[in-house]
């Protein structure tokens, strides 16, 4: 499997319009909580991603709906993904949902329902 191949994919939420930090925090956590996810399911594909550099590709959306429109649909094809809910403690009230962290995976069944959505 090449670099190509393979990649994870964060979902950032546009109309949340957190700071800096704040941001950083929510794709970490999308980053992490998918990954875990994507352990359960394809050691392979884990393996692959991690040796050829661990591809992250950060992406926005305009709000949650599409945001869970969007787990739903990963969620439908079996591709390994996590919501992000924030704890609340600073800038979000408790339980908002922040990011969609995607993969690693394939990057074909990624960009399935990724391909037209813009960069961060």
């Amino acid at each position: 499997m090449s670099m190509d191949e393979v990649k994870q994919v964060i979902v950032v939420r546009k109309d949340l319009k957190m700071g800096a930090g704040k941001l950083a925090a929510q794709v970490a956590h999308a980053s992490v909580l998918s990954y875990l996810e994507s352990s359960k399911k394809d050691k392979e594909v884990v393996k692959a991603w991690l040796e050829s550099g661990q591809r992250k590709i950060v992406l926005e959306v305009e709000n949650e709906e599409l945001l869970t429109k969007l787990y739903k649909a990963f969620q439908y094809e079996k591709v390994p993904c996590a919501l992000v809910n924030d704890a609340g403690l600073t800038q979000l009230p408790p339980g908002t949902t922040t990011a969609l962290g995607i993969g690693p995976d394939i990057s074909q069944k990624i960009d399935k329902f990724t391909k037209p959505l813009k960069l961060l």
